[in-house]
């Protein structure tokens, strides 16, 4: 975007990782709602569509803001006009420095992954977002404990309902086909010979994108398709090596067969985790899917930034930090401005890319001393994705975010073929949670947006039978 506004300036992208994420497929589904993908390429292809764009590959060192200047880890050092930090986040490990404790976020880890779950008879995963639900659905052949400290699944983007409503899928047998995944995948020359070392969450990988999983064969060691058991309302109380476990002349536990059933373990595993509920089970290793942190360590050192409770630079509604000339956009900021009633910040790909695209658009008006308006898309919280292969929308305050208990819920479930969950506040649609083909997420949008008194309609608003989007066209 800044190389479009300015097609006669250096632009300089200063990137760790050898290759650049680039969004494809774009597909602006509604006002706010777009879909897209995420694919890995070199970024000689970005400097060949853009002249002015120069892209540096070295680890920043650190910022010197009261000299516009950068230092990388390769020794140069850039001055700057105006400078956009977009060093997104990094996994937050239950533990640092384990060698069975794996954190996913990006395509290094997700690798490393698959390589150690080829080998493994029972894994545990502890987390209770997106990449958790994706990762536990995808694996076959493998014993999964999940672990997850809410009630209910996927509490990140849905209730309890959406979550009963996808359990079926969890533990059906035969799986669909899943569709071939179009992206081209780049890998880094030499990387794949040295043979990853197992924990290197310290080194920085590029963001997983929204289909992440596809084309990486997600298989254990055993004949079964599906085993996944879950442990609610709990979170990892400690860790135990192999040996401090036989130390402890404490029980480990088999995989759950039934609600009664609960045998010691004969096996010997190579680690064990121990959950605040008392129970203890043995696996090969585990999966940290526990949300991430920003990304701000390398820039906060002799700069005043202003941090957000959350621990990402704080943006005002301009995506400027605290400091001058210096702004943030996607995972590593906080925003700090007065958000919309339906809107609010979470750590994902669409937020990232609107925020990045905003943040230029702000960037080329303050160097041309322009005014600018808050972009539309921070109207409205929207969110496109898919979970166990059903496509899955989420909309405004789509989980009551905020709402106290001044708020109503309307679902109609179709056992097996939609979720519809609408939350009402004063007359007035605040959220909505879509899964399966609804076909409402138009017309749930421009209800939300223009926050029209529905009360008149009481129940029918999510009436089968009556065509809303034609009543409401």
């Amino acid at each position: 975007k800044l190389a479009a506004e300015f097609p006669s300036e250096d632009i300089f992208l200063i990137t760790a990782s050898p290759v650049i994420k680039a969004v494809t497929n774009f597909k602006q589904v509604s006002k706010t709602l777009e879909e897209f993908d995420v694919e890995e390429q070199p970024s000689s292809l970005l400097e060949k569509q853009y002249p002015n764009i120069r892209v540096i590959q070295s680890g920043v060192k650190w910022l010197k803001s009261d000299e516009h200047k950068i230092y990388t880890e390769d020794g140069k050092e850039y001055i700057y006009e105006k400078l956009c930090l977009c060093a997104g986040a990094k996994p937050k490990l239950i533990v640092e420095g384990n060698p069975y404790v794996l954190g996913i976020r990006d395509t290094d880890s997700a690798q490393a992954f698959q390589k150690n779950l080829a080998q493994a008879e029972r894994i545990v995963v502890v987390g209770n977002g997106g990449i958790a639900l994706e990762l536990v659905y995808e694996i076959q052949g493998c014993e999964v404990i999940w672990a997850i400290k809410d009630k209910a699944i996927g509490n990140t983007f849905f209730d309890a309902g959406a979550a009963e409503f996808l359990i079926p899928k969890l533990t059906a047998e035969s799986r669909e086909t899943p569709i071939e995944c179009k992206r081209t995948k780049y890998t880094v020359e030499g990387s794949e010979e040295k043979g990853r070392p197992t924990a290197a969450s310290d080194k920085l990988g590029s963001a997983l994108g929204p289909d992440w999983h596809e084309g990486l064969h997600l298989k254990g060691t055993k004949e079964f398709s599906h085993k996944v058991h879950i442990e609610i309302l709990c979170e990892v109380k400690k860790i135990h090596l192999q040996q401090e476990f036989i130390q402890l002349q404490r029980t480990s536990l088999t995989f759950p067969k039934g609600e009664k059933n609960v045998e010691p373990d004969e096996v010997l595993w190579p680690v064990y985790v121990e959950l605040t509920n008392g129970k203890i089970y043995g696996c090969n290793f585990i999966v940290s899917a526990t949300g991430v942190v920003p990304n701000v360590e390398p820039f906060l050192d002799g700069n005043n930034f202003a941090v957000g409770e959350d621990g990402g630079l704080k943006v005002d509604k301009h995506m400027h930090t605290s400091l001058p000339d210096v702004y943030a956009a996607g995972d590593i900021c906080t925003a700090a401005w007065e958000p919309s009633p339906v809107w609010h910040q979470m750590r994902l790909w669409t937020q990232a890319r609107q925020m990045g695209w905003y943040a230029a658009k702000c960037m080329a008006a303050d160097a041309l001393g322009e005014s600018i308006d808050m972009d539309f898309s921070f109207e409205l919280f929207a969110h496109i994705t898919k979970f166990f292969n059903y496509k899955v929308v989420v909309l405004g305050r789509y989980n009551a975010q905020g709402l106290g208990s001044d708020h109503e819920l309307m679902l109609r479930c179709t056992k097996g073929h939609e979720y519809v969950k609408v939350v009402m506040q004063n007359g007035r649609m605040m959220g909505a949670v879509l899964i399966g083909e609804t076909d409402l997420e138009e017309t749930f949008e421009n209800l939300i947006l223009n926050q029209m008194d529905l009360s008149a309609y009481g129940e029918n608003l999510l009436n089968p039978d009556i065509d809303i989007e034609d009543y409401f066209d």
